[in-house]
């Protein structure tokens, strides 16, 4: 976004700190933002170059951090919008209301492995393949987090990015991932062979301020040692941001991450995993990967279709190879005020935009 240097300069450390730290170039300016208040307004900013479109002088922002309360509080005519998906109580009591609305959101959660060599069962082709064709991803979603997310099927969710027929990328690429628990046990015993043992235990680093994550492995777990015998998981939980550390630094056997997308487009998830990449977690290589990435990024940049077909390949060396394991794609609902004309959603990048919102 455009700064202005001077004004920039002369915030220094404080700048962006508070409402009066900030300057403005939107729709809107901040104000009544200490840095920490759970409210704030969001005024029309007369300065805007289509200010004259813009038809709504104030918004109210409120943090609420109960989920319970919010959608109450909707209910009672003190919000014109609250979301539904933060427990699975409030998204079945809620879900078939007529006010109902979907929250487009461009998030995968997936399960990265150490292949650096110091989990040696990890860099074992079928010991991964096992553990891929074990995991129920519907299960999962039932189980922990059936409130609108659906099984993922590849890398870049539904939602994210349009190819010129009209086709969704995430169906496009998607290689085949399934549930087959007979193949699974088989592949794992003869990657066990391979590694001259016949037990292997592993570790699930997740997040411990996610309720829903702390669901998923539960459920992983249990699905996993009852497919594949010899197998043992442990279970472990840290704070969201010793997670990122664990797993920028491969402090980790097998991890459960999510990645949101910042704009529409293939290469903001595929982008994660070449070889080098920071967010290549799992600190794997793969030349056919590395080169169907560069191509999409490169010749075939400004062709959709062929770029498309790039990521097709790069989705199938991370299958082909058991990479990555590829959970569910989430996505949430609200309850919107049917009065709330012209509030824009988007799945990346500005997720909610209020310049053309208005209320009857």
């Amino acid at each position: 976004m455009p700064q202005s240097k001077a004004f920039v300069e002369k915030a220094g450390d404080d700048y962006g700190t508070t409402s009066e730290k900030a300057l403005y170039s939107g729709p809107y300016t901040v104000t009544k933002w200490n840095g920490t208040s759970g409210n704030f307004t969001l005024v029309k900013n007369k300065y805007y170059w289509d200010a004259k479109d813009v038809k709504t002088k104030k918004v109210n922002v409120q943090t609420i951090k109960k989920p319970d309360t919010a959608v109450q509080m909707y209910k009672d005519g003190d919000l014109d919008t609250a979301n539904i998906s933060n427990t699975e109580a409030t998204f079945k009591a809620n879900k078939n209301r007529k006010d109902v609305v979907p929250v487009p959101e461009a998030t995968t959660s997936y399960m990265v492995y150490n292949q650096t060599g110091t989990v040696t069962a990890l860099n074992n082709l079928k010991v991964r393949q096992a553990l891929n064709l074990a995991t129920d991803r519907a299960g999962i979603v039932k189980a922990a987090i059936d409130t609108g997310s659906k099984a993922a099927t590849a890398l870049v969710p539904t939602g994210l990015e349009k190819l010129p027929d009209g086709t969704d990328l995430a169906k496009y690429v998607s290689p085949g991932y399934s549930y087959d628990k007979k193949e699974a046990a088989k592949l794992f015993k003869e990657g066990l062979a391979e590694l001259g043992t016949d037990s292997v235990k592993l570790t699930i680093t997740a997040d411990s301020d996610a309720p829903v994550a702390k669901a998923s492995v539960d459920y992983i777990k249990q699905t996993w040692e009852e497919a594949l015998p010899g197998l043992k998981v442990e279970e472990k939980f840290v704070s969201f941001k010793q997670r990122l550390e664990d797993t920028k630094n491969q402090n980790f056997d097998v991890a459960l991450v999510l990645w949101g997308g910042d704009y529409p487009e293939g290469s903001t998830f595929y982008g994660l995993f070449t070889t080098g990449s920071s967010y290549n977690y799992g600190k794997f290589s793969n030349a056919d990967y590395d080169a169907a990435y560069q191509k999409a990024i490169t010749t075939d940049a400004l062709d959709p279709k062929a770029a498309a077909d790039d990521y097709k390949a790069a989705e199938k060396a991370l299958y082909d190879n058991a990479l990555y394991n590829p959970i569910y794609f989430r996505s949430t609902k609200s309850l919107q005020n049917p009065d709330l004309k012209g509030l824009v959603r988007n799945s990346t990048g500005l997720s909610v935009d209020f310049t053309h919102a208005y209320k009857k």
